[in-house]
């Protein structure tokens, strides 16, 4: 009983947490501050729960109907926040270029840092090149603007800069055009970058292989940020009803536009912490890719190579294989692939 009971609450944790409970407590939100304004109109009239009991049965049917339907559409829901879908493509170019700028000016603002403290300790010791390149960052107008408050900060506040740059994919190339397209797409870029492995292709063997609780730190770990991308559509689909309920009969205007404005100031911070969230998604990724591959190359009847680049040459020949039709070069994963168990003479 224990262990079936450990399996439903596993399997379902994800959901209930990250879409269910968002929804539900969208739907409490949309019951005390905005079905008020509607209990006039046609269709709150035939919802209406004649007792308390039925209307906290039909706030729980519609926050897991919701949640479901949340759920299968996670994927769309999410390209349109990373910049995938429905965006003009001058506007996904101007967001890439945005996005680079970004990061461009993350990193001169930590390597200012680094070589100002190479500075300080060296001296007049400084080797040329660290000398022309701070020279270079220091004469940079826009890093004039930070470089003292820089300067200013602790330790701690110093790393936070570089938990910042790291939500940024390695290769300018995979740069998306919204902070969220880049904190997910760094962890998608990782296998690739470090092993040629391309996890986006091989996630289903990856994860189908991989140690039972590297699996469910990489489940798990998404969880939060599909939290708060649930509560983000939620608030703004709330604070849409919420605008056109002033239409109705008996409205409350005051009410419903003080909603409408608090749950669209508060959109910022549920994107933002969506973004923060992702960075234990990524280390989770980080962890199923470092120790998965090896049971993976297993499974697929390969050895992984004792040297690095032989391992990242196998993996982009998996990958590809994997990606598109076969082709001759294929035959190159040879080397790296299982000897045929020896057969046993009969007999023995």
């Amino acid at each position: 009983m224990g262990d079936i009971a450990k399996s439903v609450l596993g399997g379902a944790w994800t959901l209930i947490v990250g879409w269910i409970l968002p929804t539900a407590l969208n739907l409490a939100v949309f019951s005390v501050l905005v079905a008020p304004s509607l209990r006039h109109s046609a269709p709150m009239e035939r919802l209406r729960p004649a007792t308390g009991t039925g209307a906290a049965l039909l706030l729980l049917s519609a926050a897991l109907l919701l949640g479901l339907v949340l759920n299968a559409l996670a994927t769309p829901l999410y390209r349109v926040l990373e910049g995938y879908t429905l965006w003009p493509s001058t506007a996904y170019a101007r967001g890439c270029v945005r996005q680079r700028a970004a990061k461009r000016r993350l990193a001169d603002r930590i390597a200012l840092l680094r070589l100002e403290r190479r500075a300080h300790t060296a001296g007049p010791e400084l080797p040329a090149a660290d000398a022309e390149e701070l020279a270079r960052l220091r004469a940079d107008p826009h890093l004039a603007r930070t470089a003292h408050r820089d300067l200013r900060r602790t330790a701690a506040q110093r790393a936070l800069l570089g938990e910042r740059l790291s939500r940024y994919p390695i290769d300018d190339d995979q740069i998306a055009p919204t902070l969220l397209g880049n904190a997910v797409r760094r962890l998608e870029e990782y296998g690739h970058d470090r092993f040629r492995l391309d996890t986006q292709v091989l996630w289903n063997e990856l994860t189908g292989t991989a140690p039972e609780q590297i699996r469910r730190q990489a489940e798990l770990a998404r969880t939060n940020a599909d939290f708060f991308v649930a509560l983000f559509y939620g608030h703004a689909a709330l604070a849409v009803v919420a605008l056109a309920a002033l239409a109705s009969d008996g409205a409350e205007a005051a009410a419903l536009l003080g909603t409408a404005a608090a749950l669209t100031a508060l959109l910022p911070l549920w994107y933002r912490c969506a973004v923060n969230a992702t960075d234990e998604w990524a280390a989770a990724v980080r962890a199923l890719v470092n120790a998965g591959r090896g049971p993976l190359a297993a499974a697929l009847g390969l050895v992984l190579p004792h040297r690095l680049a032989d391992e990242r040459r196998m993996w982009r020949l998996v990958s590809t294989l994997h990606r598109r039709p076969y082709h001759e070069r294929a035959a190159a994963l040879d080397t790296y692939r299982l000897p045929p168990p020896e057969s046993t003479p009969a007999g023995q």
